[in-house]
């Protein structure tokens, strides 16, 4: 496949239709506040020194136009990651993406937490909303995922059986918290979370596919792994890829939308590329998410 930034339709819908699927479950895009999303932009505008590469937002539009990108490529559901850096800041972004999921009914209804005292408090409001799926950022957050504040939270999750995408990879920069080591800990006191680690764990691929091999609620989801830009900061290890192959039950499609410094359809020609077959693909650009998160094919 080919295409640009600003095209690449045909491409996208293309690659799903050729494998006889609906459309496509992508469980790592962000919508976020407004200004929110222009700080993490901001960021990635000024992420040369992290990755040695210019990172240009490949979706830089207003959110109504990323949402009919989505649409137009044929991804049926998606989510709204979000993400806090500070206290005081989850319970906010928690009503903002409860009103941004009652008003695009293909979002699954994302959520978030920070360690501090009401958090529990705030994730159990969430869940009785109807959130689907939570995001926790460590790295970005700057915190111990086994914080004390954060077993309430912990417990809940695992209790609704709620997906948690974490991104508790030490890419593209370590963090204080990042790697396997403090994830490993929460889990070992919430054996039954269903954990969704972002960006295949990168660059630890190797120990975050043991941990999946160890809890069978553990996923991985495949966001910005394995594309070229990726593979010259942190190279999946091609001795892994039987792991993979085996793993393929608990592969998830994501892909960073909007913030990707490449076209959509390069993240599915990576896959593609890895040779694992049509069915590995079916189960992790549809099927996978499809049974974790109950998505119905659309009609028609």
């Amino acid at each position: 496949m080919s295409g640009t930034a600003a095209g690449g339709t045909a491409e996208v819908r293309g690659f799903w239709q050729r494998l006889g699927l609906p459309g496509l479950i992508d469980v790592h895009t962000h919508f976020m506040p407004e200004r929110v999303l222009d700080k993490v932009w901001a960021y990635f505008d000024a992420a040369g020194p992290l990755t040695g590469r210019p990172w240009p937002i490949a979706y830089r539009h207003a959110e109504q136009q990323r949402i009919d990108t989505l649409r137009e490529f044929g991804v049926r559901a998606f989510t709204a990651m979000l993400y806090p850096h500070k206290p005081d800041m989850a319970g906010w972004l928690n009503s903002w993406a409860a009103d941004f999921a009652a008003r695009t009914p293909d979002c699954l209804h994302t959520a978030t937490f920070f360690p501090e005292p009401d958090a529990p408090g705030y994730v159990a409001d969430a869940l009785a909303r109807g959130a689907r799926v939570f995001k926790a950022h460590v790295q970005v957050g700057g915190y111990d995922p086994a914080d004390p504040l954060l077993d309430g939270v912990w417990g809940l999750l695992a209790e609704h059986g709620t997906p948690v995408v974490v991104h508790c990879g030490s890419g593209p920069a370590p963090g204080k918290h990042t790697g396997p080591g403090p994830i490993a800990a929460v889990l070992a006191r919430h054996p039954g979370l269903r954990l969704i680690v972002a960006h295949m764990g990168l660059p630890e691929y190797t120990d975050f596919l043991d941990l999946a091999e160890r809890h069978a609620g553990v996923h991985l989801d495949t966001t910005m792994a394995f594309t070229d830009f990726t593979q010259r900061l942190a190279p999946f290890p091609a001795a892994e890829l039987p792991r993979l192959a085996d793993l393929g039950e608990r592969i998830l499609l994501g892909t960073d939308f909007p913030n990707i410094p490449y076209p959509y359809a390069t993240a599915l020609d990576a896959l593609a590329g890895l040779g694992l077959g049509d069915d590995w693909l079916r189960a992790v650009c549809w099927q996978n998410a499809a049974r974790l998160f109950g998505t119905p094919a659309p009609p028609g």
